[in-house]
């Protein structure tokens, strides 16, 4: 679990760790709206590119947070929990971290998630594009909550992640690198 973990909290945590993968956030779809429609104006041509930038890296600092989350849930393991995960479904231990640590991950990403979009400008910029946009004729007026729509993104991506490798773990006995991995999944694959 704790190997699971912090496989994806690292990968995701480093530089381009959401930028560069499958996990990439890209923009909401009242976003989009936005910036197709803004992309046109002179000096916004590159708007959608470097609101990702700044959203991504705000996931990457964020992702930086969730590993002692993840390891005071493990810590709080009981056995039946142990055996639940053991003789779940395949993904049982990412359920578990799902279920134990989701809403304090939220509450632990989202301030650095604003604060970093904040340090990065992003909300600054996103402000600014939204107020341009509203200012197009005939359009309707948004002001969507980018900070919760990114958290939520983020938090999806690293539980995906998390996912991956619990499945790899249970499936690939290459994976299973320690002696207790090879002991506790041994009874699986009888």
């Amino acid at each position: 679990l704790t190997m699971g973990v912090s496989s994806g909290v690292d990968y995701l945590s480093a530089q381009d760790g959401y930028y560069k993968s499958v996990y990439k956030i890209l923009l909401p779809t009242e976003a989009q709206t936005v910036v197709n429609k803004l992309k046109i104006i002179p000096g916004f041509e590159l708007v959608e590119e470097e609101i990702i930038k700044r959203v991504n890296k705000s996931a990457e600092l964020a992702a930086s947070k969730a590993k002692p989350i993840f390891v005071n849930a493990i810590r709080q393991l009981t056995f039946k929990d142990v055996w639940n995960i053991l003789t779940g479904d395949k993904n049982a231990a990412t359920q578990y971290l799902y279920k134990t640590s989701y809403d304090q991950l939220y509450g632990e990403f989202q301030p650095v998630i604003i604060n970093s979009l904040n340090q990065y400008n992003a909300l600054d910029y996103w402000t600014q594009a939204v107020n341009k946009y509203n200012t197009i004729p005939f359009v309707s007026k948004v002001n969507p909550k980018l900070e919760n729509y990114i958290t939520e993104k983020a938090l999806e991506g690293l539980f995906d992640m998390v996912e991956k490798k619990e499945l790899s773990i249970r499936n690939d006995i290459r994976e299973r690198t320690t002696d207790l991995l090879r002991k506790v999944f041994a009874r699986q694959d009888k």
